[in-house]
């Protein structure tokens, strides 16, 4: 079985509601893709552009650890713990579904999209009580270094969920590279090309091309071209 998986932009699943433009990089509503479904834990990355004005009407989840990334424009969340936010580019939001939530989310602009990323994470524990954070990163941190934006400890930088599951955003210069390595054995890692042109492991990687790298300690990515890449480390499952 191959280390690397290839999911190039042009082949995930598309939908455009009008209000929601949507990309789907695993099988997702409407879309089913039997050889995409899951890349270890990680279930969804959804990559959306909502109209201003619209969004996702109130709507239940439950076990499961959501992880929120604005990339333009500000996103309005409320859910029925009592939590109201605003975020928008450089923030990050993670909920905790658990034992089951409701919430909606919605562009707050009347005049501009937003545009953000929604993964989701299968937990490591069932039934959890239901939780929401949020906060402001510091997007000048991730500057040629990896910066962490998720970890499973509340006590490590960044936000955290309840999974073995690590996430950084890096922002590569032209001609930089940087060597991942593994927090824990035996994960894997999805890295979500944002912007620019990486090779990863000899691998060349374009805007919103995602690749799947497992049975690895460590790879190295190098930026062809100014880059932003996600990395997502998970646990690997069959």
């Amino acid at each position: 079985m191959s280390d690397m998986i290839i999911h190039k932009a042009g082949t995930r699943g598309h939908v455009n509601h009008g209000w929601l433009n949507a990309y789907h990089s695993f099988s997702f509503a409407s879309y089913y893709d039997p050889e995409r479904v899951h890349f270890g834990m990680l279930r969804v990355l959804n990559d959306d552009t909502v109209a201003p004005g619209m969004g996702f009407g109130t709507h239940p989840h439950d076990n499961m650890e959501i992880i929120t990334i604005p990339q333009s424009g500000v996103l309005e969340h409320k859910d029925s713990m009592g939590n109201h936010g605003i975020i928008s580019s450089g923030d990050i939001q993670v909920m905790s579904a658990g034992t089951g939530i409701q919430h909606s989310e919605f562009n707050h602009s009347k005049e501009k999209e937003v545009k953000l990323l929604q993964i989701w994470v299968f937990p490591n524990k069932k039934n959890v009580a239901p939780r929401y954070g949020q906060m402001t990163l510091d997007v000048n941190a991730r500057k040629n270094k990896l910066q962490q934006i998720v970890s499973p400890n509340p006590d490590e930088e960044g936000l955290w969920i309840h999974q073995d599951a690590w996430f950084h955003m890096i922002n590569l210069g032209a001609g930089k590279k940087i060597i991942y390595n593994l927090k824990k054995q035996g994960n894997g890692v999805y890295c979500f090309i944002l912007d620019g042109d990486v090779n990863i492991n000899g691998q060349e990687l374009n805007k919103r091309d995602g690749a799947g790298i497992k049975n690895k300690n460590e790879f190295e990515l190098i930026a062809k071209t100014n880059s932003e890449v996600l990395l997502m480390e998970i646990p690997m499952i069959d």
